[in-house]
Protein backbone atom coordinates (compact mmCIF):
# COMPACT_ATOMS: atom_id res chain seq x y z
CA UNK A 1 0.00 0.00 0.00
CA UNK A 2 3.11 2.33 0.71
CA UNK A 3 3.91 1.91 -2.76
CA UNK A 4 0.92 2.49 -4.44
CA UNK A 5 0.07 5.56 -2.27
CA UNK A 6 3.92 6.80 -3.40
CA UNK A 7 3.13 6.17 -7.03
CA UNK A 8 0.50 8.32 -6.97
CA UNK A 9 1.67 10.93 -5.45
CA UNK A 10 4.89 10.88 -7.67
CA UNK A 11 1.98 10.56 -10.63
CA UNK A 12 0.18 13.20 -9.14
CA UNK A 13 2.91 15.81 -8.72
CA UNK A 14 4.29 14.67 -12.16
CA UNK A 15 0.91 16.17 -13.50
CA UNK A 16 0.47 18.99 -11.64
CA UNK A 17 4.22 20.22 -13.28
CA UNK A 18 2.87 19.87 -16.63
CA UNK A 19 4.41 22.68 -18.98
CA UNK A 20 2.27 25.85 -19.28
CA UNK A 21 2.44 28.70 -21.53
CA UNK A 22 1.16 32.02 -21.16
CA UNK A 23 -0.66 31.53 -24.46
CA UNK A 24 -2.04 28.37 -22.60
CA UNK A 25 -2.91 29.92 -19.44
CA UNK A 26 -5.09 32.31 -20.82
CA UNK A 27 -7.02 29.73 -22.58
CA UNK A 28 -7.21 27.78 -19.36
CA UNK A 29 -8.71 30.75 -18.20
CA UNK A 30 -11.34 31.51 -20.69
CA UNK A 31 -12.58 28.15 -20.60
CA UNK A 32 -12.48 27.25 -16.96
CA UNK A 33 -12.32 30.53 -15.05
CA UNK A 34 -16.24 31.37 -12.82
CA UNK A 35 -16.06 34.41 -14.37
CA UNK A 36 -16.65 32.97 -17.67
CA UNK A 37 -19.09 30.84 -16.50
CA UNK A 38 -21.30 33.34 -14.48
CA UNK A 39 -21.26 35.22 -18.04
CA UNK A 40 -22.68 32.08 -19.93
CA UNK A 41 -25.27 31.93 -17.54
CA UNK A 42 -26.05 35.22 -17.74
CA UNK A 43 -26.81 35.37 -21.59
CA UNK A 44 -28.55 32.01 -21.13
CA UNK A 45 -30.70 34.61 -18.67
CA UNK A 46 -31.12 37.03 -21.25
CA UNK A 47 -32.26 34.19 -23.77
CA UNK A 48 -35.14 33.35 -21.45
CA UNK A 49 -36.00 37.27 -20.75
CA UNK A 50 -36.52 36.55 -24.78
CA UNK A 51 -38.77 33.81 -24.98
CA UNK A 52 -40.56 35.35 -22.10
CA UNK A 53 -41.21 38.53 -24.45
CA UNK A 54 -41.57 36.38 -27.93
CA UNK A 55 -44.85 34.36 -25.35
CA UNK A 56 -46.93 37.63 -25.44
CA UNK A 57 -47.35 36.68 -29.18
CA UNK A 58 -48.58 33.01 -28.85
CA UNK A 59 -52.37 32.15 -27.50
CA UNK A 60 -53.09 32.56 -23.45
CA UNK A 61 -54.35 29.14 -22.55
CA UNK A 62 -55.54 28.53 -19.44
CA UNK A 63 -57.81 26.25 -17.03
CA UNK A 64 -59.83 26.59 -14.08
CA UNK A 65 -61.82 23.82 -12.15
CA UNK A 66 -64.18 25.55 -9.49
CA UNK A 67 -67.10 24.41 -7.11
CA UNK A 68 -69.90 26.17 -5.98
CA UNK A 69 -73.28 25.57 -3.91
CA UNK A 70 -75.97 27.57 -3.01
CA UNK A 71 -79.70 28.38 -3.23
CA UNK A 72 -79.90 31.56 -4.73
CA UNK A 73 -82.19 31.74 -6.81
CA UNK A 74 -80.82 33.39 -9.89
CA UNK A 75 -77.53 30.70 -9.15
CA UNK A 76 -79.81 27.86 -9.14
CA UNK A 77 -81.31 28.91 -12.39
CA UNK A 78 -78.69 29.93 -14.22
CA UNK A 79 -76.64 26.51 -13.06
CA UNK A 80 -79.27 24.29 -14.13
CA UNK A 81 -79.49 25.80 -17.76
CA UNK A 82 -75.85 25.96 -18.16
CA UNK A 83 -75.86 21.83 -16.74
CA UNK A 84 -78.25 21.10 -19.26
CA UNK A 85 -80.70 19.68 -16.70
CA UNK A 86 -83.23 22.37 -16.80
CA UNK A 87 -87.09 21.00 -17.11
CA UNK A 88 -90.83 22.33 -17.08
CA UNK A 89 -90.98 21.55 -12.99
CA UNK A 90 -88.64 24.07 -12.54
CA UNK A 91 -90.77 26.68 -13.75
CA UNK A 92 -92.91 25.85 -10.35
CA UNK A 93 -92.91 29.58 -8.45
CA UNK A 94 -91.97 27.27 -5.34
CA UNK A 95 -89.25 26.18 -7.08
CA UNK A 96 -88.00 29.32 -8.42
CA UNK A 97 -88.69 31.65 -5.56
CA UNK A 98 -87.13 28.46 -3.05
CA UNK A 99 -85.06 26.29 -5.40
CA UNK A 100 -83.09 23.30 -2.97
CA UNK A 101 -79.26 24.04 -2.83
CA UNK A 102 -78.01 23.19 -6.08
CA UNK A 103 -73.93 22.02 -6.76
CA UNK A 104 -72.29 23.07 -9.64
CA UNK A 105 -68.59 22.00 -10.70
CA UNK A 106 -67.28 24.04 -13.15
CA UNK A 107 -64.60 23.08 -15.48
CA UNK A 108 -63.65 25.86 -17.92
CA UNK A 109 -60.57 26.45 -20.82
CA UNK A 110 -59.97 29.54 -22.24
CA UNK A 111 -57.63 31.55 -25.13
CA UNK A 112 -57.05 34.69 -26.21
CA UNK A 113 -54.54 35.77 -28.97
CA UNK A 114 -53.53 39.44 -28.81
CA UNK A 115 -54.18 40.78 -32.76
CA UNK A 116 -52.66 43.96 -32.24
CA UNK A 117 -51.18 46.41 -30.02
CA UNK A 118 -49.50 48.98 -32.26
CA UNK A 119 -45.94 48.13 -32.05
CA UNK A 120 -45.77 47.62 -28.06
CA UNK A 121 -45.00 43.85 -27.70
CA UNK A 122 -43.17 43.69 -30.56
CA UNK A 123 -40.77 46.43 -29.23
CA UNK A 124 -40.70 44.41 -25.87
CA UNK A 125 -39.48 41.11 -27.64
CA UNK A 126 -36.54 43.80 -29.56
CA UNK A 127 -35.46 45.53 -26.49
CA UNK A 128 -34.98 42.04 -24.79
CA UNK A 129 -33.10 40.90 -27.80
CA UNK A 130 -30.93 43.91 -27.22
CA UNK A 131 -30.29 42.80 -23.67
CA UNK A 132 -28.99 39.24 -24.76
CA UNK A 133 -27.01 41.06 -27.39
CA UNK A 134 -25.53 43.23 -24.04
CA UNK A 135 -24.89 40.37 -22.16
CA UNK A 136 -23.03 39.14 -25.28
CA UNK A 137 -20.63 41.61 -25.14
CA UNK A 138 -20.68 41.76 -21.55
CA UNK A 139 -18.99 38.47 -21.52
CA UNK A 140 -16.36 39.61 -24.01
CA UNK A 141 -15.56 42.17 -21.59
CA UNK A 142 -15.23 39.70 -19.07
CA UNK A 143 -12.71 37.45 -21.81
CA UNK A 144 -10.79 40.51 -21.94
CA UNK A 145 -10.13 41.43 -18.56
CA UNK A 146 -9.83 37.57 -17.91
CA UNK A 147 -6.93 37.50 -20.36
CA UNK A 148 -5.47 40.59 -19.68
CA UNK A 149 -5.14 39.33 -15.84
CA UNK A 150 -3.98 36.23 -16.63
CA UNK A 151 -1.20 37.19 -18.65
CA UNK A 152 -0.20 39.81 -15.42
CA UNK A 153 -0.66 36.90 -12.79
CA UNK A 154 1.68 34.84 -15.15
CA UNK A 155 4.33 37.66 -15.90
CA UNK A 156 4.33 38.13 -12.28
CA UNK A 157 5.33 34.16 -11.56
CA UNK A 158 8.28 35.11 -14.34
CA UNK A 159 9.29 38.27 -12.91
CA UNK A 160 9.27 36.97 -8.96
CA UNK A 161 11.12 33.52 -10.41
CA UNK A 162 13.37 35.87 -12.49
CA UNK A 163 14.09 38.68 -9.48
CA UNK A 164 14.86 35.42 -7.19
CA UNK A 165 17.51 34.37 -8.92
CA UNK A 166 19.24 37.62 -9.68
CA UNK A 167 18.47 38.05 -5.85
CA UNK A 168 20.66 34.10 -5.48
CA UNK A 169 23.22 35.31 -7.73
CA UNK A 170 24.20 38.68 -6.12
CA UNK A 171 24.32 36.64 -3.20
CA UNK A 172 26.52 34.16 -3.77
CA UNK A 173 28.67 36.90 -5.52
CA UNK A 174 28.74 38.92 -2.34
CA UNK A 175 29.56 35.70 -0.37
CA UNK A 176 32.56 35.22 -2.68
CA UNK A 177 33.37 38.92 -2.24
CA UNK A 178 33.31 38.57 1.63
CA UNK A 179 35.72 35.38 0.99
CA UNK A 180 38.07 37.43 -1.05
CA UNK A 181 38.07 40.52 1.57
CA UNK A 182 38.84 37.41 4.43
CA UNK A 183 42.09 36.55 2.28
CA UNK A 184 43.08 40.26 1.75
CA UNK A 185 43.25 40.73 5.58
CA UNK A 186 45.34 37.84 6.03
CA UNK A 187 47.34 39.02 4.04
CA UNK A 188 47.24 42.69 5.75
CA UNK A 189 45.67 44.30 3.04
CA UNK A 190 42.57 44.86 4.54
CA UNK A 191 40.64 45.46 7.95
CA UNK A 192 38.30 43.87 10.15
CA UNK A 193 35.72 46.80 9.26
CA UNK A 194 35.95 45.74 5.48
CA UNK A 195 35.29 42.34 6.15
CA UNK A 196 32.14 43.50 8.37
CA UNK A 197 31.24 45.96 5.86
CA UNK A 198 30.65 43.03 3.40
CA UNK A 199 29.07 40.54 5.98
CA UNK A 200 26.86 43.30 6.67
CA UNK A 201 26.15 43.50 2.96
CA UNK A 202 25.84 39.51 2.53
CA UNK A 203 23.07 39.44 4.94
CA UNK A 204 21.19 42.25 3.11
CA UNK A 205 21.36 39.90 -0.16
CA UNK A 206 19.91 36.94 1.90
CA UNK A 207 17.01 39.17 3.15
CA UNK A 208 16.91 39.89 -0.89
CA UNK A 209 16.44 36.33 -1.47
CA UNK A 210 14.11 35.63 1.06
CA UNK A 211 12.01 38.40 0.09
CA UNK A 212 12.05 37.44 -3.19
CA UNK A 213 11.10 33.78 -2.32
CA UNK A 214 7.79 35.17 -0.61
CA UNK A 215 7.41 37.44 -3.42
CA UNK A 216 7.42 34.44 -5.79
CA UNK A 217 4.51 32.35 -3.67
CA UNK A 218 2.20 35.17 -3.81
CA UNK A 219 2.79 35.03 -7.44
CA UNK A 220 2.21 31.48 -7.93
CA UNK A 221 -0.98 31.96 -5.89
CA UNK A 222 -2.26 34.69 -7.67
CA UNK A 223 -1.30 32.81 -10.82
CA UNK A 224 -4.02 30.23 -9.46
CA UNK A 225 -6.86 32.35 -8.71
CA UNK A 226 -6.64 33.77 -12.33
CA UNK A 227 -6.99 30.48 -14.00
CA UNK A 228 -9.83 29.58 -11.19
CA UNK A 229 -7.57 26.57 -9.99
CA UNK A 230 -6.43 25.60 -6.48
CA UNK A 231 -3.88 28.07 -4.81
CA UNK A 232 -1.15 25.32 -4.53
CA UNK A 233 -1.21 24.03 -7.62
CA UNK A 234 2.18 23.93 -9.37
CA UNK A 235 3.38 24.60 -12.94
CA UNK A 236 6.08 24.64 -15.09
CA UNK A 237 5.89 28.05 -16.66
CA UNK A 238 7.47 28.21 -20.18
CA UNK A 239 7.08 31.72 -21.64
CA UNK A 240 9.77 33.21 -20.30
CA UNK A 241 10.20 37.06 -18.99
CA UNK A 242 11.42 38.58 -22.25
CA UNK A 243 11.11 41.67 -24.34
CA UNK A 244 8.28 41.53 -26.44
CA UNK A 245 8.20 42.81 -30.16
CA UNK A 246 6.38 46.34 -31.64
CA UNK A 247 3.00 46.48 -30.18
CA UNK A 248 -0.22 45.64 -32.74
CA UNK A 249 -1.83 48.95 -33.53
CA UNK A 250 -5.21 48.77 -35.28
CA UNK A 251 -7.47 51.50 -36.81
CA UNK A 252 -10.25 49.71 -35.51
CA UNK A 253 -11.12 49.70 -32.03
CA UNK A 254 -13.51 46.70 -31.25
CA UNK A 255 -13.98 47.34 -27.67
CA UNK A 256 -17.08 45.24 -26.06
CA UNK A 257 -17.97 48.65 -23.63
CA UNK A 258 -18.40 50.58 -27.39
CA UNK A 259 -20.70 48.56 -28.36
CA UNK A 260 -22.97 47.34 -24.71
CA UNK A 261 -23.16 51.47 -24.59
CA UNK A 262 -24.57 51.53 -28.03
CA UNK A 263 -26.99 48.06 -27.59
CA UNK A 264 -27.94 50.32 -24.50
CA UNK A 265 -29.29 53.11 -26.18
CA UNK A 266 -30.90 51.26 -29.27
CA UNK A 267 -32.29 49.38 -26.21
CA UNK A 268 -34.14 51.94 -24.27
CA UNK A 269 -35.47 53.68 -27.61
CA UNK A 270 -37.25 50.36 -28.31
CA UNK A 271 -38.64 50.53 -24.29
CA UNK A 272 -39.84 54.02 -25.17
CA UNK A 273 -41.39 53.29 -28.14
CA UNK A 274 -42.91 49.78 -25.78
CA UNK A 275 -44.07 52.31 -23.38
CA UNK A 276 -46.06 54.58 -25.87
CA UNK A 277 -48.34 51.26 -26.84
CA UNK A 278 -49.81 51.77 -23.89
CA UNK A 279 -51.52 55.00 -24.96
CA UNK A 280 -53.45 52.86 -27.67
CA UNK A 281 -55.77 49.97 -27.22
CA UNK A 282 -55.06 46.41 -27.84
CA UNK A 283 -57.74 43.72 -29.85
CA UNK A 284 -57.26 40.31 -29.48
CA UNK A 285 -59.61 36.97 -29.86
CA UNK A 286 -61.07 35.00 -27.13
CA UNK A 287 -62.72 31.81 -27.13
CA UNK A 288 -64.08 29.69 -23.85
CA UNK A 289 -65.21 26.45 -23.50
CA UNK A 290 -67.25 25.44 -20.35
CA UNK A 291 -68.59 22.31 -18.75
CA UNK A 292 -70.75 22.29 -15.67
CA UNK A 293 -72.14 19.39 -13.45
CA UNK A 294 -73.78 18.35 -10.62
CA UNK A 295 -71.75 15.70 -9.58
CA UNK A 296 -68.18 15.75 -10.79
CA UNK A 297 -68.82 13.38 -13.46
CA UNK A 298 -72.32 13.18 -14.10
CA UNK A 299 -75.42 15.09 -14.93
CA UNK A 300 -74.03 17.89 -16.46
CA UNK A 301 -73.67 20.03 -20.16
CA UNK A 302 -71.20 22.16 -22.13
CA UNK A 303 -70.94 25.26 -23.56
CA UNK A 304 -68.71 27.43 -26.03
CA UNK A 305 -68.36 30.80 -26.64
CA UNK A 306 -66.39 33.00 -29.26
CA UNK A 307 -65.46 36.60 -29.12
CA UNK A 308 -63.44 39.65 -30.46
CA UNK A 309 -62.32 42.85 -28.89
CA UNK A 310 -60.43 46.02 -27.74
CA UNK A 311 -58.95 46.99 -24.73
CA UNK A 312 -58.04 50.50 -23.96
CA UNK A 313 -57.20 52.16 -20.41
CA UNK A 314 -58.09 55.41 -20.78
CA UNK A 315 -56.50 56.33 -17.52
CA UNK A 316 -53.62 54.90 -15.42
CA UNK A 317 -53.01 57.53 -13.01
CA UNK A 318 -50.22 58.79 -15.67
CA UNK A 319 -48.12 55.30 -15.20
CA UNK A 320 -48.00 55.41 -19.64
CA UNK A 321 -46.77 58.91 -19.25
CA UNK A 322 -44.73 58.52 -16.64
CA UNK A 323 -42.87 54.99 -18.19
CA UNK A 324 -42.67 56.92 -21.41
CA UNK A 325 -40.60 59.51 -19.65
CA UNK A 326 -38.57 57.07 -17.78
CA UNK A 327 -36.87 55.15 -20.82
CA UNK A 328 -36.78 58.34 -23.08
CA UNK A 329 -34.18 59.87 -20.03
CA UNK A 330 -32.67 56.18 -20.19
CA UNK A 331 -31.97 56.60 -23.75
CA UNK A 332 -30.62 60.00 -23.32
CA UNK A 333 -28.78 58.73 -20.77
CA UNK A 334 -27.11 56.21 -22.82
CA UNK A 335 -26.39 58.50 -25.58
CA UNK A 336 -24.62 60.31 -23.49
CA UNK A 337 -22.77 57.12 -21.82
CA UNK A 338 -21.56 56.00 -25.43
CA UNK A 339 -19.95 59.33 -26.22
CA UNK A 340 -18.10 59.01 -22.58
CA UNK A 341 -16.96 55.40 -23.65
CA UNK A 342 -15.82 56.11 -26.67
CA UNK A 343 -13.24 59.10 -25.35
CA UNK A 344 -12.19 56.45 -22.61
CA UNK A 345 -11.69 54.08 -24.98
CA UNK A 346 -9.16 55.90 -26.88
CA UNK A 347 -7.32 57.37 -23.94
CA UNK A 348 -7.32 54.10 -22.47
CA UNK A 349 -5.60 52.60 -26.09
CA UNK A 350 -3.24 55.90 -26.23
CA UNK A 351 -1.88 55.19 -22.78
CA UNK A 352 -1.40 51.64 -23.05
CA UNK A 353 0.62 52.48 -26.30
CA UNK A 354 2.91 55.30 -24.65
CA UNK A 355 3.87 53.17 -21.47
CA UNK A 356 4.74 50.04 -24.06
CA UNK A 357 6.90 52.66 -26.09
CA UNK A 358 8.71 53.75 -22.42
CA UNK A 359 9.14 50.88 -21.53
CA UNK A 360 10.91 49.85 -24.54
CA UNK A 361 13.08 52.83 -24.09
CA UNK A 362 14.02 51.69 -20.58
CA UNK A 363 14.72 48.25 -21.47
CA UNK A 364 17.61 49.66 -23.77
CA UNK A 365 18.91 51.76 -21.61
CA UNK A 366 19.14 49.39 -18.64
CA UNK A 367 21.15 47.00 -20.95
CA UNK A 368 23.69 49.54 -21.35
CA UNK A 369 23.51 50.62 -17.53
CA UNK A 370 23.90 46.61 -16.71
CA UNK A 371 27.05 46.03 -19.00
CA UNK A 372 28.76 49.41 -17.65
CA UNK A 373 27.71 48.68 -14.12
CA UNK A 374 29.53 44.96 -14.59
CA UNK A 375 32.54 46.58 -16.15
CA UNK A 376 32.50 48.90 -12.83
CA UNK A 377 32.15 46.13 -10.77
CA UNK A 378 35.22 44.18 -12.71
CA UNK A 379 37.53 47.42 -12.18
CA UNK A 380 36.62 47.90 -8.46
CA UNK A 381 36.94 44.38 -7.51
CA UNK A 382 40.26 44.26 -9.17
CA UNK A 383 41.20 47.79 -7.41
CA UNK A 384 40.00 46.56 -4.20
CA UNK A 385 41.98 43.57 -4.63
CA UNK A 386 45.20 45.49 -5.40
CA UNK A 387 44.13 47.94 -2.07
CA UNK A 388 43.44 50.38 -4.70
CA UNK A 389 39.92 50.65 -3.77
CA UNK A 390 37.93 51.13 -0.80
CA UNK A 391 35.31 48.65 0.60
CA UNK A 392 32.52 51.56 0.22
CA UNK A 393 33.18 51.65 -3.29
CA UNK A 394 32.94 48.21 -4.10
CA UNK A 395 29.36 47.49 -2.45
CA UNK A 396 28.51 51.10 -4.26
CA UNK A 397 29.20 49.22 -7.34
CA UNK A 398 27.72 45.27 -6.20
CA UNK A 399 24.53 47.73 -5.04
CA UNK A 400 23.96 49.44 -8.73
CA UNK A 401 24.45 46.01 -10.65
CA UNK A 402 21.92 44.41 -8.79
CA UNK A 403 19.86 47.84 -8.89
CA UNK A 404 19.95 47.58 -12.87
CA UNK A 405 19.61 43.96 -13.07
CA UNK A 406 16.14 44.76 -11.21
CA UNK A 407 14.87 47.77 -12.84
CA UNK A 408 15.69 46.20 -16.25
CA UNK A 409 13.50 43.42 -15.06
CA UNK A 410 10.64 45.38 -14.10
CA UNK A 411 11.08 47.44 -17.00
CA UNK A 412 10.49 44.14 -19.40
CA UNK A 413 7.81 42.79 -16.98
CA UNK A 414 6.26 46.94 -17.81
CA UNK A 415 6.73 46.42 -21.18
CA UNK A 416 5.04 43.01 -21.41
CA UNK A 417 2.06 44.23 -19.75
CA UNK A 418 1.81 47.13 -21.81
CA UNK A 419 1.30 45.05 -25.14
CA UNK A 420 -1.03 43.06 -23.30
CA UNK A 421 -2.65 46.09 -22.67
CA UNK A 422 -2.47 47.65 -26.13
CA UNK A 423 -4.33 44.94 -27.17
CA UNK A 424 -7.09 44.26 -24.26
CA UNK A 425 -7.80 48.34 -25.00
CA UNK A 426 -8.53 47.93 -29.03
CA UNK A 427 -10.60 44.57 -27.72
CA UNK A 428 -8.56 42.70 -30.18
CA UNK A 429 -6.71 40.49 -27.01
CA UNK A 430 -7.38 36.97 -27.08
CA UNK A 431 -5.63 33.46 -26.58
CA UNK A 432 -3.60 33.11 -29.81
CA UNK A 433 -2.59 36.83 -29.38
CA UNK A 434 0.66 37.21 -30.35
CA UNK A 435 1.72 39.30 -27.34
CA UNK A 436 1.36 35.80 -25.63
CA UNK A 437 4.12 34.57 -26.82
Amino acid sequence: MRIVFLSIAAALGARAQDPLSLRDAVKMALAKHPAVEAASARIQAAGARVDQARGGLMPQVRYTEMFQSGNNPVYVFGALLTQRQFTANNFALGSLNRPDPLNNFQSTVTAEQLLYDFGGLRKTIHAAELGRKISEEEKKSAELMLAAGTARAYHGVTLASEGLTVAREALKTAEADQARAETIRAAGMATDADVLSIKVHVASMREQVIRRQADLRIAQASLNDALGLPLDTQHKLTTELTPAGAALKTEAVRRPEIEMARLGQEAATAQAAAAKAGYWPQFFLRGAFEADRQNFATKGGANWMFAAGLKWTLFDGNRTRNAVAEAQSMSHAAAAGQRQVQSAVQLEVRRAQAEFDSATERIQVTDATIAQAEESLRILRNRYSNGLATVTDLLRAQTALLDAKMRRLGSIYEQRLAAVAVEQAEGILNGDSNVLQ
